[in-house]
Parts: structure tokens; sequence; C-alpha cells
């Protein structure tokens, strides 16, 4: 009977413990913050990592779905080999030329969570989303360099991106993400204000 007794208990908790969870996640709100995000991208135009900020400000539309107009920088060198076409290779003008881009995205990302469906603790976070915008490029050359300066072939500045991501809340107001995107994929830390 003891043991009966126990085992009640213990299920009437872990029953109370499951509906506060999920009453904080039916009462959990997405929008409505200034977000500022700082971390590693995964540029795939370039093939490598680069150093990405963004800021947002995320308001909340319908249950569950939000929308946030932002604006990002991310920056990187490259470089490329150039010469003049007459002259012989050992000429010393023939070398590699340093060019440094920085590129400020610009538009909104739309953004469903999942966190009531799954079921999710209330620290956690589980979206997809989709961005659209345009984006701003400066390219500054090293001297010397006279050849063509477009780097941009195959990119538009207009684009529209699908992301799939999460967050884990250290707290109300920082936290870590990993936004998985078809343009810049990021990893890094979280203000929400």
């Amino acid at each position: 009977m003891k043991k009966l007794i126990i085992i009640s208990l213990l299920f009437l908790a872990s029953a109370r413990i499951e509906m506060t969870a999920q009453e904080e996640a039916a009462r959990e709100k997405f929008g409505n913050s200034l977000n500022l995000g700082a971390g590693i991208g995964y540029y795939g135009a370039i093939g490598r990592a680069l150093p990405v900020g963004i800021v947002n400000y995320e308001f909340d539309v319908a249950k569950n779905f939000t929308l946030a107009p932002f604006a990002g920088i991310y920056s990187y060198r490259n470089s490329y080999y150039w010469g003049y076409p007459n002259k012989p290779y050992d000429d010393p003008s023939y070398h590699y030329y340093t060019y440094k881009a920085t590129e400020v995205p610009v538009g909104v990302k739309g953004t469903y969570y999942f966190d009531q469906l799954l079921r999710a603790n209330p620290k956690w976070d589980f979206y997809v989303a989709s961005s659209a915008g345009y984006v701003f490029r400066s390219v500054v050359w090293d001297s010397g360099y006279y050849g063509d300066k477009y780097i941009y072939r195959d990119s538009s500045p207009i684009y529209l991106d699908a992301h799939i991501g999460s967050e884990y809340h250290f707290n109300q107001k920082t936290g870590i993400f990993l936004d998985l995107s078809t343009g810049v994929s990021t990893f890094g830390f979280a203000l929400h204000f």
C-alpha cells in the first residue's frame, strides 16, 4: 500500500510538471523583441566561414508565426591572379591581387515556430523560416589592379532564402543559435531585448 501511494504521488507530480511545461509553451511569445546575433557563418558563394552580425525586430503576426525586418553584415577577403595580357608571366605586374568584400543584407524574415507541436522545453526554439531582401555590396581592390572588378557574376543582389534552425535560451535575454540557410548559415550568440 505504501508503494502504491508513493507511485501515485510521483505520477501526479510528473503529470503536474508536464502540464506546467505545456502551459508555459502555450503562453510563449516569440516576437515583440529586438534581437542581436553575432557568430560564425558559412557563405556557400565563397566556400568558407566568416564572421557575421545581424539585428532584427521580431513581432508576432499569428500563433507561432513572426515577421522580423532585419539587417546583417559580413565581410571577407579573397585574392585573384592577374596581370597585363601582353607581358610575360615573370613580369612583376603579374601577381595575386586582394580584394575585401563587405555585404549588408536587408530584408524581412518570416518564421514559424514548432515548439508547441514538438512539446519542446521553453528553453528551446525550433523553427523554419524564409527571408527575402536585397544585399548591398562593396568591394575594395588592392592598388595597382586594373582588371575586371566585377566579382558577383552569378549572384543577384535580390535574394530569397530558406532557413531551418533552433535556439537554446540560457535565460530570457541570452541564447545560442544555429540557423541553417540557403544563403549564409550561422552559428552564434543571441541577445534579446
